[in-house]
């Protein structure tokens, strides 16, 4: 499967990346092109653990049922999936700068491999091993960027 532990993966995703622009439209969801890739940075600060949200009472419920689903192929995270509270972005942001960010985020977590993952659960799927990380992670990106069409 596709992850960021792949230094073509995290290639592929930087080039994707390079094609938003701040009026870039969404095909789908609320957030503007900086705010998503502002999200996406706050993303990739859970996988390094620079963030750690609690764990979802919801995610506790049902997280063990779709965990399975989320990494048994490549197919890409549905449209309009619901987010962990604490990283959608409402305000203004400025794109080069929050891709920048990112850009930084994904090479300290593909630069430091396994050992860059937190060990600290998912809010939402609970404990994650960091082959799981990295594969998320790419499929969070992949999610955002078809989002904006590139």
């Amino acid at each position: 499967m596709k992850n960021l532990f792949d230094p073509a993966c995290v290639c592929e995703i930087k080039a994707r990346l390079a094609q938003i622009r701040p009026d870039s439209p969404r095909q789908w969801g609320k957030m503007n092109a900086s705010q998503a890739v502002a999200h996406c940075a706050a993303g990739m600060e859970l996988a390094l653990g620079d963030r750690r949200p609690p764990r979802l009472i919801m995610g506790s419920i049902v997280g063990h049922f779709i965990k399975p689903l989320v990494f048994r192929d490549d197919e890409p995270m549905r449209r309009n999936s619901p987010t962990v509270k604490g990283l959608v972005v409402n305000d203004e942001r400025d794109l080069a700068f929050e891709r920048n960010r990112l850009c930084g985020f994904m090479d300290r977590f593909a630069e430091n491999g396994r050992a860059s993952c937190t060990s600290h659960p998912h809010a939402f799927f609970g404990p994650l091993t960091p082959d799981e990380w990295a594969i998320l992670m790419y499929k969070h990106l992949d999610h955002h960027l078809r989002q904006f069409g590139v």
